[in-house]
């Protein structure tokens, strides 16, 4: 029976308790005590807890503390692999050895992130790169190989970009299970046996949402150890993963790999080899005429061979649009090549009795069934939409309503579900939250509010500049600039100008390409080193979505953050078009109801970034006029932290002045 939750809870994190004695200057947080409790209470009364911690919390040990008390198989799940790593190298480590709670955890990434000793033993005999970078990496690798005890690439820190990885890595299309030569040595089934023995099993909400998918369709696939259940950690996250995995997904990434794979499997069979070489030829040169047309039609193109509007799209644009059949109509010579280019493969080796190549021909069909059925389009209860990101292409079929389909997969199977975050609130209630993720009035939820430690009365000021133009209007970025380099001057730089969009961001750097600090662009160089530059001298970071989010830079080096506009997701969005549309016709207002709280919510993660301690003092500049102009403005402002608003950039002056001086 798991101990006392209140006595044991406090003896760790109330004043006094183990974990101020192991932390030389820690400070008991109330709130992270209350929060703790809370889970606790949850775990053992099995219920659904709605919590939402304020930064500086001690969310992390607020609810993993409880996980490994209760007694229960629990399952904590990520958004980020930052967190994930927090968790499993500091948080753990920090209870278990120096606060002397006893643990039995494990963690568990995605089989992609695992060396494949089968695939690397091929791919030595046949290496190839796309690089000079990536072969000069690859003796290390190799060396590294023969002695990890975990597989796991994080060990050897290779760029995220690194290609070849694919290559010496396996994923659920290219294992072949227990038919492996290499089974009972694979890194992935002893990263899962330590899973199944410990009670408390760290992953993210990729891998959780695709296991999900995967054992409420097919059994005997399961990834995760059965589990009691589950906490999310960056549960506002949730929504956009699962989405992702309740559905089916077609790219150019799996054709190019299938031909790839099927080539390199029968390398050292000559009397396949040349066979298949015309057939997995034809598969590629299929697989880049169909895909490609469909990225054409996407940027402007009629999908017959025109290049897109203003030329060639750019890798780094990423293009998405709602699947049409006018838009299909032209491509359906391309997309029955690419068909037979498929079945041409899966007949030419389902015959052969090789493990590997049962699996490529298996690999083929799956594509054949799953291309005719996202092209169909016949489904009303999803989305059907193309997407063009890097250079990938993929076609999607999505859920509309990804409420209920956790509803059905999860908390029908699962009696205790925690949602944790720092944003799941809007206006001070959780109604958006929980439509997102299915919990219905009539199921048993707790819902509790941690503000945290800061006050950001005194810590931060909200800069609404009055008499900015609408962010639709033509002079818009030049006027926002115009504040930007204002605000700018009040503090000295050290700033994140975070953007709605890509042109924006570009746009605001080439405006101020003049400003007397350090100036940073997301994509230039790898995310770390941004955030290592922007740390050593005063700078200004132009970036987009990825540092609205997850960036954590405390301290005097961030002191203002600039957002251009409030974060309404584009409206040609397939999926929140396809959501939009099925709210109005069950009678609710979409805007008031889905739009604007979405947009509150992702306006919370950008303000977020600012106070990371008690120590921090800064700035936050909303450049949209609608903010104070618009009616749905008062729910933007309701959702943020209390702090005080500031209508000028000598305003601005004025405060940080004063509060800084």
């Amino acid at each position: 029976m798991p101990v006392s939750a209140p006595s044991a809870l406090e003896a760790v994190l109330a004043p006094g308790g183990s974990l101020e004695r192991a932390l030389p200057g820690y400070e008991p947080r109330p709130d992270q005590l209350r929060m703790a409790v809370a889970v606790a209470d949850a775990l053992a009364r099995r219920r659904y807890l709605v919590a939402e911690a304020g930064t500086g919390t001690g969310k992390t040990l607020a609810y993993l503390l409880p996980a490994v008390q209760s007694g229960r198989r629990v399952i904590i799940s990520t958004a980020t692999r930052t967190l994930q790593e927090q968790i499993w190298f500091r948080d753990i480590p920090l209870l278990r050895d120096r606060c002397g709670v006893e643990i039995s955890a494990a963690y568990l990434k995605g089989r992609a992130n695992y060396y494949c000793i089968a695939r690397g033993e091929e791919f030595e005999r046949h290496p190839t790169f796309p690089t000079r970078e990536e072969a000069a990496l690859w003796p290390r690798i190799r060396e590294w190989a023969r002695t990890t005890d975990t597989g796991d690439r994080a060990e050897i820190d290779l760029p995220d970009s690194y290609l070849a990885w694919k290559d010496l890595s396996a994923t659920g299309e290219t294992c072949i299970g227990k038919e492996c030569t290499a089974w009972e040595d694979c890194f992935v089934q002893q990263a899962r046996a330590r899973a199944a023995g410990a009670d408390v099993v760290l992953v993210n909400h990729h891998l959780f949402f695709a296991d999900l998918a995967m054992r409420t369709s097919r059994a005997g696939v399961e990834v995760l150890p059965p589990y009691e259940a589950v906490i999310f950690d960056e549960a506002h996250a949730i929504e956009d993963v699962a989405t992702e995995y309740f559905g089916l997904q077609v790219s150019s990434y799996r054709v190019e790999e299938l031909a790839r794979d099927a080539q390199r499997t029968v390398a050292d069979r000559p009397d396949l080899a040349s066979m298949l070489k015309r057939t997995t030829g034809e598969l590629s040169k299929a697989g880049e005429r169909f895909f490609g047309s469909v990225a054409r039609a996407l940027a402007g193109g009629t999908g017959r061979g025109e290049p897109p509007r203003g030329g060639r799209r750019p890798e780094e644009e990423n293009l998405r649009g709602t699947l049409l059949p006018a838009m299909l109509a032209p491509l359906a010579g391309e997309q029955e090549r690419l068909d037979v280019a498929l079945e041409e493969l899966r007949a030419e080796i389902c015959d052969d009795p090789a493990p590997a190549l049962q699996q490529i021909a298996r690999r083929a069909a799956e594509l054949r069934v799953e291309l005719a059925a996202v092209t169909a389009m016949k489904e009303p209860s999803r989305v059907f939409f193309a997407e063009a990101r890097g250079r990938g292409v993929f076609l999607r079929a999505a859920p509309i309503d990804v409420a209920e389909e956790i509803a059905t997969r999860l908390y029908r199977n699962v009696d205790t579900a925690i949602f944790a975050s720092a944003t799941l609130a809007t206006q001070g209630r959780f109604d958006y939250f929980r439509r997102q993720v299915g919990l219905r009035p009539d199921l048993d939820v707790d819902e509790r509010v941690f503000p945290g430690p800061f006050d950001y009365a005194t810590q931060a000021a909200l800069v609404a500049p009055a008499g900015l133009p609408d962010p639709n209007q033509p002079g818009f970025v030049a006027a926002a600039a115009m504040a930007v380099r204002g605000l700018a001057e009040v503090t000295g730089g050290r700033a994140f100008v975070l953007c709605t969009s890509v042109r924006n961001m570009l746009a605001f750097r080439e405006a101020l390409r003049d400003l007397p600090y350090q100036l940073l662009l997301q994509g230039e160089r790898p995310k770390h080193r941004l955030l290592e530059a922007f740390r050593e001298r005063p700078s200004v970071l132009f970036a987009t979505q990825s540092f609205w989010e997850g960036v954590d830079v405390p301290g005097a080096a961030l002191s203002l953050v600039v957002i251009d506009r409030l974060p309404f997701a584009p409206p040609g969005d397939p999926v929140v078009a396809a959501r939009v549309k099925a709210l109005a016709e069950e009678g609710h207002d979409a805007f008031s109801e889905l739009q604007v709280p979405a947009a509150a919510l992702q306006l919370r993660q950008g303000f977020g970034r600012l106070v990371r301690s008690r120590a921090d003092r800064g700035l936050v500049a909303v450049l949209d006029p609608r903010l104070t102009t618009r009616g749905y403005g008062r729910a933007f402002l309701a959702s943020l932290p209390p702090s005080p608003l500031l209508r000028s950039i000598d305003e601005a002056r004025r405060w940080w002045e004063r509060t800084t001086g």
